[in-house]
């Protein structure tokens, strides 16, 4: 293999690998909280969360695009404040990988927790433990092969991002160009022999990370 596609290899392990961190810092509260809390507007929160899963995820990342774009919400006085852009840069495909795997992590994580007994929460209340440490030391510990599973799924669909990342992040080779956008742009040149390379190693690692969801999911 070259050396861009060894860089796109290495791309699309380091997103998948801090995607997967971001989705864990918030994922698991957000998890926790839809689980346990009833409060007003939560069915838009989950459906906010969920929607990724059903849209295209290339009209995701048109939304990213209005959101992060140099003249988005948010992406707009970022730029004009300091000057800073996330659009076209490697951080926007760790953006779109995290969009898109949030939705995996939460409902597995939600679905952990959510068989978690209650009565050993009311215990400990009766212990003097507040909700938030009863969470810390009780629920989420019981939930973790559920949660584990969720944050592998999360992982691996990060991992094969593709319309998002090429609507927020672009395809640059050595820049943004993750394995997926490497392999799509390897088509389109001939170059099935990268192609095949690039596939066979992402399936093998797919099949992989599927395996052990299985197994945390069987121990949950």
């Amino acid at each position: 293999m070259s050396g861009e596609t060894w860089s796109a290899l290495g791309l699309s392990v380091r997103v998948a690998v801090l995607a997967t961190v971001l989705n864990a810092v918030v994922g698991i509260p957000l998890a926790y909280v839809l689980a346990r809390r009833r409060f007003w507007g939560r069915g838009a929160v989950d459906l906010l969360v969920t929607l990724p899963l059903v849209l295209p995820p290339t009209v995701t990342g048109y939304y990213l695009i209005v959101l992060l774009g140099r003249r988005g919400w948010l992406g707009g006085p970022l730029y004009d404040l300091a000057g800073l852009t996330i659009t076209f840069t490697w951080y926007a495909a760790v953006v779109a990988a995290a969009v898109m795997a949030l939705p995996l992590l939460v409902r597995t994580a939600r679905a952990a927790i959510e068989t978690v007994d209650r009565d050993l929460e009311r215990a400990a209340y009766t212990l003097g433990r507040s909700e938030w440490r009863t969470a810390l030391e009780v629920t989420l510990p019981l939930a973790r092969n559920g949660i584990l599973a969720g944050l592998v799924l999360a992982f691996a669909r990060a991992l094969g991002e593709f319309g998002a990342t090429l609507m927020l992040a672009g395809n640059i080779p050595g820049r943004t160009a993750t394995a997926p956008l490497a392999i799509y742009t390897a088509v389109q040149t001939g170059e099935t022999g990268e192609a095949m390379v690039l596939v066979a190693l992402l399936t093998l690692l797919s099949c992989v990370v599927l395996a052990a969801a299985g197994r945390l999911g069987a121990r949950a």
